[in-house]
């Protein structure tokens, strides 16, 4: 008898400067090398996305964080998909040329992969996208017009039959801060990750399908000391293209409270195996969901954030590795059903547990 698809969740927070996973598709060779050696891999475009650069894991599921949350926690499965209809909504505050960038590279994604894509829709107001920080070092935003993206949203579903949602907003050029300075050079958080959850939060939540986000920005000038973890985002015009590829295959969410019927090879949390997060970013809803199952939770290290908060401040039962290397070599453990005990040359003997109380009569 066959056993059950071996499935690992990757989480790496968006916004809260990851070592690794925290800059321009950093964290695709973790994601490549999981892939290889589970069954199913379960993660969201964060660590997918890599601007003009991605790769194709046909095992691996584009989850979008609001969705993974409620995925996690049981209210929703995941339906995996050969191909959805991707629709397109443009931010009316883009530029016409800087739109018209989106535009070809949407339409480059139809004749040189062959995705399939809707007619576009401009929003009938500028979204007007402003950026914040947190306390903690942590990025978010708002949207000053969320209407104005719901609208474009239902026109694309209802009309145009879309079962994806790629957004381009128009985001605010800060050439000189301090903050894109100290991205751009491999340090510090995205300033752009906390607001662009935002927007595909809302359409998942609204909706109950499949989104993700491309800001629009105008061309950073050439710095000759850009970090190699950033500068997949500097190579064009647009960071459209891996949106798009993964929303493609994206799966569809399978609400449990709906009339809708699970299929067989729907994925529910239930059949999560393990879980790899950063040490220090345990306090995510995913996580607190997964840490009650029989998830293992394997928590690295080494991928420092600018979060504070590891596992057992939370009474998460988790391994700790050093490395996503290491982390790796646990995952092929716990696939094969070795404990890795057993790898130590400090092995312990068994010992006897005592028993009290009273004997049975």
């Amino acid at each position: 008898m066959n056993q059950r698809p071996y499935t690992v969740v990757l989480i790496i927070p968006t916004g809260i400067g990851a070592a690794i996973g925290g800059y321009a598709g950093d964290a695709l060779p973790v994601a490549k090398a999981i892939a290889s050696c589970s069954d199913r891999l379960i993660t969201h475009p964060n660590v997918l996305n890599g601007a003009q650069l991605y790769w194709n894991l046909p095992n691996a599921l584009y989850v979008e964080g609001y969705g993974l949350d409620k995925f996690a926690a049981g209210c929703w499965g995941l339906q995996p998909r050969h191909q959805n209809r991707v629709g397109l909504i443009l931010d009316q505050g883009i530029e016409p040329d800087l739109r018209l960038r989106h535009i070809q590279a949407a339409d480059a994604t139809r004749a040189t992969l062959g995705l399939n894509l809707t007619d576009y829709v401009v929003t009938d107001a500028p979204l007007n996208v402003e950026l914040r920080t947190a306390a903690s070092g942590a990025s978010w935003g708002t949207i000053g017009n969320p209407d104005s993206l719901l609208r474009a949203a239902d026109v694309l579903i209802h009309q145009a039959r879309a079962e994806a949602i790629a957004v381009v907003a128009r985001f605010p050029d800060d050439s000189g801060s301090e903050a894109l300075v100290a991205y751009r050079h491999g340090q510090g958080v995205d300033p752009l990750a906390g607001a662009e959850a935002v927007i595909s939060h809302l359409i998942v939540r609204t909706f109950q399908i499949p989104c993700a986000h491309a800001p629009a920005l105008t061309p950073l000038p050439l710095d000759p000391d850009l970090s190699p973890r950033s500068a997949a985002e500097e190579l064009g015009y647009t960071f459209l293209p891996c949106v798009l590829v993964g929303l493609s295959r994206a799966p569809q969410f399978v609400d449990k409270t709906s009339n809708v019927t699970s299929l067989s090879g729907d994925i529910w949390a239930t059949d999560v195996d393990a879980v790899v997060v950063p040490a220090s970013a345990c306090g995510g809803s995913a996580l607190l969901s997964l840490s009650q199952s029989r998830s293992q939770i394997i928590a690295v290290e080494e991928n420092q954030t600018s979060m504070q908060v590891p596992p057992e401040h939370l009474g998460i039962k988790a391994i700790r590795v050093h490395s996503y290397l290491e982390a790796l070599g646990y995952l092929v453990t716990h696939r094969a059903g070795i404990s890795a005990d057993a790898l130590s040359p400090s092995l312990s003997s068994l010992h006897c547990l005592s028993v009290r109380g009273k004997t049975a009569s």
